[in-house]
């Protein structure tokens, strides 16, 4: 079952650029590091919030990338206790439930942070493929690990 009550659907992107360096930004205003991630709309595909994510919260353009892989399954993780933000969509979610997707740029892109409204992100990073395990919040960590596993090899192809 994709829906579940108390997870919203969500897309993770992990966005590789031409040396192999993957893209990882800092939430506004703290010190957490993270892969893109969005919501995903009703009846909005997955890999169309993906591509719609891409461009709301880094500025990268659907044109600028080439898709690597998209994991299996979904994974979801729950959001610690106290960290749910008042009304956070009505108190109707403990957790995500994500779709992965892995996208190589294909042409250079500016990182921006501009383009919606109320940005997530003020910093980026391009780090190394296991860096984000060392650097990431706790409850997102199993899943991290899960995914980069899942996509090690596909990472690993991209250049054969």
């Amino acid at each position: 079952m994709i829906n579940e009550p108390g997870y919203r659907l969500n897309v993770g992107l992990i966005v590789i650029n031409h040396k192999g360096k993957l893209l990882l930004c800092k939430r506004k205003n703290s010190n957490n590091w993270q892969f893109p991630q969005g919501g995903i709309d009703h009846n909005e595909k997955p890999r169309d919030a993906a591509i719609r994510e891409l461009y709301e919260e880094v500025g990268i353009k659907s044109n600028e990338i080439k898709e690597i892989a998209i994991s299996d399954k979904w994974y979801k993780y729950d959001l610690p206790e106290g960290t749910i933000k008042k009304n956070f969509f009505n108190n109707r979610f403990k957790g995500q439930k994500q779709k992965w997707f892995m996208f190589e740029l294909i042409k250079e892109a500016k990182i921006d942070f501009t383009i919606d409204i109320n940005p997530e992100f003020d910093e980026f990073i391009w780090c190394s493929y296991w860096y984000p395990l060392s650097i990431i919040v706790e409850f997102k960590k199993e899943v991290y690990r899960s995914v980069l596993n899942e996509f090690c090899m596909a990472f690993i192809k991209r250049n054969l």
